[in-house]
């Protein structure tokens, strides 16, 4: 199992995963990617996602990027603390840049990430005219549309606007990546073992049912952190010790001599 100092549950699609409970009946999976996610929502959770206020979903995403929910949820929490109770874009938009800074330490990178918040809370003021308005844009407004201006936003990559579909908007079809999804599925050999976040979100937005793409998302970060991990996957420890022993190519894990590469250095 995992040494990651993560949480049990998945904070980033909220309390346990987040989501209403939703049957999904997993049918004879057309694809090596589906049965995987066919498993981890039997292994976690199925869940459908959307609801959570944008701009908070993205701040909150931005206070994630390169840290942990360990890190990063308390930040969260200081800082809605400290400046919610109204239009939050609007309050984020005026904020002393130290100060806020100061609110978001445990985040890491608090300096980069207190510009990037404060920018994007004034272009949604520019833009949209309020915090309900840009909520409104991204339930509404296709997806592509959505994730165009929200890609446009600086500080703002294709993970954190995917974020913001799936777990405000509710798109279906939105698998995010993030490291763990990145590692995951090139290990698998679902996705190729050089491919970058971008083609390992075309390969399983193509190959799992838009349905799944949400819990399969989410339970695949909880499988990273239980499992197979960056640096010790279970399948080191045997074929038993992994409920995805047998759809799993192993890519960059040589078992036998228990070394584990990225997949990209795997020569594959």
């Amino acid at each position: 199992m995992s040494d990651d100092p993560e949480p049990a549950e998945n904070i980033s699609g909220g309390a346990d995963g987040g989501g209403m409970a939703a049957e999904f009946t997993p049918a004879d999976a057309e694809t090596r990617a589906e049965e995987v996610v066919d498993r981890l929502g039997e292994l976690y959770w199925q869940k459908t996602y959307g609801g959570q206020d944008a701009f908070t979903c993205l701040v909150r995403t931005i206070l994630s990027q390169n840290t942990s929910d360990v890190a990063s949820q308390p930040a969260h929490d200081d800082l809605v603390a400290r400046y919610g109770g109204g239009d939050l874009a609007e309050t984020l938009a005026k904020a002393d840049h130290g100060e806020l800074a100061d609110t978001i330490r445990s985040a890491g990178l608090y300096n980069q990430k207190a510009d990037v918040i404060i920018e994007s809370a004034e272009r949604v003021l520019a833009d949209f005219g309020s915090a309900a308005a840009f909520d409104e844009f991204v339930r509404e407004e296709e997806p592509n549309e959505v994730r165009s201006e929200l890609l446009d936003m600086n500080g703002v990559g294709p993970k954190t606007a995917d974020c913001v579909l799936l777990f405000s908007g509710g798109q279906s079809g939105v698998f995010p990546v993030d490291t763990h999804v990145h590692r995951i599925y090139r290990r698998m050999g679902i996705a190729p073992a050089d491919a970058d976040h971008e083609d390992v979100r075309e390969v399983l937005e193509r190959e799992v049912p838009a349905e799944k793409c949400g819990f399969g998302h989410t339970a695949s970060i909880q499988f990273g952190r239980e499992y197979c991990s960056a640096r010790k996957p279970a399948c080191l420890d045997g074929p038993e010790a992994c409920p995805m022993f047998d759809l799993c190519e192993q890519v960059g894990v040589d078992v036998e001599r228990g070394e584990v590469v990225d997949p990209a250095e795997s020569g594959l």
